[in-house]
């Protein structure tokens, strides 16, 4: 019988190409996910356990199934210990060929190179973007003004919250986080 698994990284991404390739590929049973390899993944684990012996397990690429050599080599010595095959059909690796098991090794090798060559460059690009004065991540809610003004209003006990969020268009949490913090923010 062939199992198939799909996965993308976010919710923003498609899983249709994976699975109309998986069915091409004649999977009587298809598990998908929408998330990071680093998480757990229990729909992977649902289609490792359903697998039995004999079995083919098919997914789309190499890089849907795990990130890092250690994690592919586990999950293929698992797999040749209960005699089930994997096939990546984008890859054109068979692991039930000695060829196809020495392929998965090296390509799984260089998946996870190309992952910290882009986890690297990610950092390195945020470095660069900090020494020219670009701080990443959300713009602050409020300026210094609005800061006062919110602190101001805050103090006036007549002065519901409700009516501070309405007056700054902001949440009641973010009246708090503001009323908590140095006001030189």
């Amino acid at each position: 019988m062939k199992i198939g698994y799909a996965r993308v990284s976010t919710q923003e991404q498609n899983l249709d190409m994976q699975i109309r390739a998986l069915k091409e590929a004649g999977c009587s049973k298809i598990y998908t996910e929408q998330q990071s390899a680093r998480k757990d993944r229990p729909e992977l684990a649902k289609a490792i356990e359903h697998l039995r012996e004999g079995d083919i397990f098919v997914v789309w690429k190499i890089d849907r199934l795990g990130r890092s050599v250690k994690e592919l080599v586990t999950l293929l010595q698992e797999f040749e210990s209960r005699k089930i095959d994997i096939v990546f059909i984008k890859d054109g690796i068979d692991t039930s060929t000695s060829t196809g098991r020495f392929l998965f090794t090296i390509i799984s090798a260089f998946a996870e190179l190309e992952l910290n060559i882009i986890r690297e460059r990610t950092i390195e690009g945020l470095k660069a973007a900090r020494a020219r004065g670009k701080n990443g991540g959300r713009p602050k809610a409020l300026t210094k003004s609005q800061i006062q003004q919110l602190r101001a209003m805050h103090a006036d006990k007549s002065i519901p919250v409700k009516d501070i969020q309405n007056a700054l268009s902001i949440s009641r949490a973010t009246v708090y986080k503001y009323l908590k913090t140095d006001s030189t923010q």
